[in-house]
């Protein structure tokens, strides 16, 4: 669940028109085609889905093979060490927590409805080894984690390492178009950067869209089983109907503490659902079973990675590998922004091993308790039946799963109550997540715009459903993440190239030097400056008696000349003046006391530890994006004051320079309007 702040009010609006108007008429045509014409849309939509998967399947697979070695560069180069926000920003969260919510983002409803279906689906129909077959045994759980691990979360690291590392370190809004700032500067403002919006919109909405399609499907088998209520189309779009009014509720009446214990009370239900499977089921065939997917899994990386069977053609590779690639690009819109959110202050590597690794292995173990259980049945005490079962229904997968374990109609029951709600906290968090966009980043909207958005991804789940069932909903899923595909590469390509002028800004700042000349009385005043080691008490005294006034001098000189300026105090000592700019990153010249250990000449006072050693104070300039440059103590008042108007000299040449783009941005993250 995404946290929210307050709206302003019933009335007001914060929407980015072109945006909203466009894909919300883009998204309510399609669905009004589906609905009215369901023959024609089936046809079209197969033709459409045809089309796309001849013709740009190779891209999909490309284009996550690219994200996955992308991410894992960056995270393994120099750039991994760059900070999602000011280089010296602390993380928000603790690393355990941080981690925590990694984890729970990793849960939803597609591991609730294909924990059972895809391995059991894998193992009976194979792409490659015979049916039923323990070849097909491992080749399906292969084939499980190569959908569900590290390839999918790399989309999201891309959507999300782009949101956060522009928006925390840039300031700006945090949208999709904000990481194409690198590649474009101010025409993310314009109808490039609607147009990005629009395709995120589009996307986010079709791919929500069959999360829920998959989740009504499920909650109606499993009602069936224990209720006997019936399943139709008529069912579903009901109890479609009932979690849109819930997450409507959730939005208007700030349900969202509540929502959010729900959400985490699901996560605890769902981990105590999987120990136990583990605990009655064939427990060390599990753990056994679950060291050889891993070791198949990475064995195979690359090759299946590329694999396409362009040699060998065959609609397998469609209706699984490319509808897959296709949800996890619909859905990054939505789940990056979560984990954009939460990742201010880590550097890129951690969040790339984090968010790449930490949730697939608790996909890997969550698969294989369910995935292995199931085949392991299926082989032995059920003789083919969840086989035959899964192949006539998907849906009831994991209700004829359960029939083979002990306590059937308990775990039943939580299944249908662990679908239901991670369905209600979908469509309440996406309509957030689509309302954020639309408001060109603004999280503090009205609330008649969560639920507008939360009607229509009801709404359109439930027309594509009447329209063809679950073939209808991944068809637009596939069509519409076609074009977001290149704006993830392009993302890719903002991110390279933002890191890399940012890596080389942060070079140039560590071999600084002040931008005059410092004046000295005499040759021995220079000496005795180099000889004594300052304490932080002479520092402080320094930043206090010499700079601060010397800050607010340049500051009311500033102000006279129409500049929105201040000077401000930190309690680590530290005194900066901000000039304020609309279009560019702001003016920033900081003076802060820091410290080193102090130089040795021994080897006793070599062994101690820092903490121990005697300490050298500096005073050191800070700048906009966060670095810090060279020492500035024991300047003179107007030395300073020298040294700021020629940093704010060159900045004035920088801002304005075309190719030194990638050093500004805007002063705070506004919404685009």
């Amino acid at each position: 669940m995404m946290p929210e702040t307050e709206s302003p009010s019933l009335t007001t609006s914060t929407l980015n028109k072109p945006v909203f108007l466009i894909s919300s008429a883009t998204i309510v045509g399609l669905a009004l085609f589906g609905a009215l014409l369901p023959q024609d849309a089936t046809r079209i939509f197969s033709s459409a889905q045809g089309f796309v998967l001849e013709t740009f399947g190779w891209l999909y697979l490309l284009a996550v093979g690219i994200f996955v070695f992308a991410v894992l560069f960056l995270a393994v180069s120099r750039y991994g060490n760059l900070k999602l926000g000011p280089d010296d920003a602390e993380p928000d969260y603790r690393y355990l927590s941080w981690l925590a919510m990694l984890f729970a983002a990793g849960m939803g409803i597609g591991l609730m409805f294909y924990a059972v279906a895809e391995p059991i689906l894998h193992y009976s129909v194979p792409p490659e080894a015979a049916p039923g077959s323990f070849d097909a045994a491992r080749q399906a759980m292969s084939i499980v984690f190569f959908h569900w691990g590290i390839h999918a979360w790399s989309i999201y690291a891309v959507v999300g390492l782009s949101l956060a590392y522009f928006s925390f370190r840039y300031n700006l809004p945090l949208t999709i178009r904000a990481g194409l700032y690198p590649l474009i500067r101010d025409r993310i403002r314009g109808p490039i950067g609607d147009a990005v919006d629009i395709f995120a919109i589009c996307g986010t909405m079709f791919g929500i869209a069959t999360s829920l399609g998959l989740g009504v499907l499920q909650i109606n088998a499993g009602l069936n089983y224990l209720l006997d209520v019936p399943q139709t189309a008529l069912v579903q779009v009901g109890l479609i109907a009932v979690v849109t009014v819930l997450a409507t509720l959730s939005v208007v009446s700030g349900l969202d503490v509540g929502i959010r214990r729900l959400s985490e009370g699901n996560l605890l239900i769902a981990i105590a659902l999987m120990l136990f499977v583990l605990v009655v089921g064939p427990t060390e065939f599990i753990f056994r079973a679950f060291v050889q997917n891993v070791g198949t899994y990475l064995s195979g990386f690359v090759e299946r990675t590329f694999k396409l069977y362009a040699y060998e053609p065959r609609d397998w590779v469609s209706n699984w590998t490319l509808f897959y690639w296709a949800w996890w690009i619909s859905w990054s819109p939505f789940v990056g922004m979560f984990i954009a959110r939460i990742s201010r202050g880590r550097t890129v590597r951690e969040f790339v091993v984090g968010v790449l690794f930490v949730p697939s292995a608790f996909t890997f173990f969550w698969m294989t308790v369910f995935g292995n259980t199931a085949i392991s049945l299926d082989m032995g005490v059920a003789a083919g039946a969840i086989s035959r079962t899964v192949g006539s229904d998907i849906s009831i997968a994991l209700f004829q799963f359960f029939e083979y374990l002990p306590l059937s109609a308990i775990t039943s029951t939580l299944g249908v109550l662990l679908v239901a709600i991670f369905f209600v906290t979908s469509a309440d968090s996406g309509s957030m997540v689509v309302d954020t966009i639309a408001a060109g980043g603004s999280t503090d909207t009205p609330i008649w715009q969560r639920i507008y958005w939360c009607a229509l991804e009801g709404a359109v789940a439930a027309a594509l459903l009447l329209a063809g069932g679950l073939t209808a909903l991944q068809t637009m899923t596939l069509i519409s993440a076609l074009p977001f595909t290149i704006v993830l590469l392009l993302l890719v390509f903002g991110l390279l190239k933002g890191m890399r002028a940012d890596v080389a800004r942060r070079d140039e700042h560590r071999y600084a030097q002040p931008a005059i000349a410092v004046r000295s009385a005499n040759w021995q005043t220079r000496l005795a400056g180099i000889l004594h080691q300052p304490s932080e008490r002479d520092i402080a005294g320094f930043i206090k008696r010499t700079a601060l006034p010397a800050l607010r001098e340049v500051e009311r000189e500033l102000s006279q000349g129409g500049l929105s300026c201040g000077v401000e105090t930190a309690d680590d000592g530290s005194a900066t003046l901000t000039v304020r700019a609309e279009g560019t990153r702001n003016f920033v010249y900081g003076i802060a006391p820091v410290s080193h250990p102090a130089m040795v000449f021994s080897a006793t006072d070599a062994s101690r530890p820092d903490a121990r050693r005697e300490h050298v104070w500096a005073a050191r300039t800070v700048f906009s994006d966060g670095s810090r440059g060279y020492d500035v103590a024991g300047f003179s008042r107007e030395d300073l004051i020298a040294d700021v108007l020629a940093q704010f000299e060159r900045y004035r040449v920088l801002t304005s320079a075309p190719s030194t783009a990638l050093y500004v941005s805007s002063p705070d993250p506004q919404p685009i309007a």
